[in-house]
């Protein structure tokens, strides 16, 4: 049971409230940004609540066991709050969220009312509307090692051990044609085979997109031409000239893990477990019987 400010209480109980909601965003870096919907910018706990941002919030509703909450918050995109290149970089992902009432005559007089996480996040022109998660949705996420065919560890981190910034893995190019929102030709990548960098992460170094980071979908070399597909848009458009660095992708299968990178002993899945067709297996015959399968 939440307890209320006695004097936060009598103003809720007078009928005539001043009340505002106050959304406080601090992201994976650090940053903390805040968010009101008043008319005018509020101030505590040494964080500015912009205002004029168009920000509101649905109702919100709690489930029975861990399904994600129902709350939403929606606003404006602007430059000096949440910007689409923001956004649409990641630099928002699960940025952690508190939600506060507050008193705009005393803003002493405030009370929390929910924590979380943003969520799924969706952009329609210059509005945006974005999921809170509640703490339960934590407990929802799997964790711990699974027991499954497809390698568990990301390519490159503590667990997997490859060295990443080794060159044989590790390429740096150039935009020389772009042929849409998310795929283009490149130079600088002739040496590497065809789909050696699909599923990698390509990090951009200059241009409008410079310090972002994309996952590659398709890495393509035919006739003398790479071909790079990404799985998203980026935040602001591709240009020609806008140089990168792309690392070596990995389908984490075993096969994969043994031929290309060399490294079977830190693979961490367990290739040799049998499917799901296993059930419907059955005895075959044996060569050296004649092709009879008889006992």
């Amino acid at each position: 049971m939440r307890s209320l400010p006695s004097a936060l209480q009598a103003k809720l109980d007078a009928g005539v409230t001043t009340l505002a909601q106050c959304w406080k965003l601090k992201r994976r870096d650090g940053m903390v940004v805040g968010f009101t919907d008043h008319d005018v910018d509020l101030v505590f706990d040494g964080v500015t609540f912009r205002a004029g941002t168009g920000l509101s919030a649905s109702e919100a509703t709690s489930r029975f066991g861990l399904a994600v909450d129902g709350a939403e918050i929606a606003g404006a995109l602007s430059d000096d709050s949440l910007s689409e290149r923001d956004l649409a970089g990641g630099r928002y992902d699960a940025a952690t969220v508190e939600t506060w009432l507050v008193d705009v005559t005393d803003v002493g007089l405030r009370v929390l009312t929910a924590r979380g996480t943003l969520g799924e996040v969706r952009r329609e022109g210059a509005t945006f509307g974005a999921e809170l998660r509640g703490l339960a949705d934590a407990l929802a996420q799997g964790s711990g090692r699974l027991y499954a065919a497809r390698c568990g560890a990301d390519l490159g981190d503590a667990r997997c051990r490859v060295n990443l910034a080794a060159s044989a893995l590790r390429g740096s190019g150039a935009v020389v044609a772009v042929d849409g929102v998310s795929q283009f030709t490149a130079s600088g990548l002739a040496g590497f085979a065809d789909g050696w960098f699909s599923a990698g992460r390509l990090a951009w170094t200059n241009g409008a997109n410079a310090e972002l980071a994309m996952e590659v979908k398709i890495h393509r070399k035919a006739g003398g031409v790479v071909r790079i597909v990404l799985w998203q848009a980026m935040a602001d458009a591709i240009s020609p000239g806008d140089a990168f660095v792309v690392t070596a992708g990995c389908d984490k299968q075993f096969s994969t893990c043994r031929d290309r990178f060399g490294n079977s002993v830190n693979f961490r899945g367990f290739p040799h477990i049998p499917g799901n067709d296993f059930v419907l297996s059955y005895p075959r015959p044996s060569a050296a019987r004649g092709g009879r399968s008889d006992p």
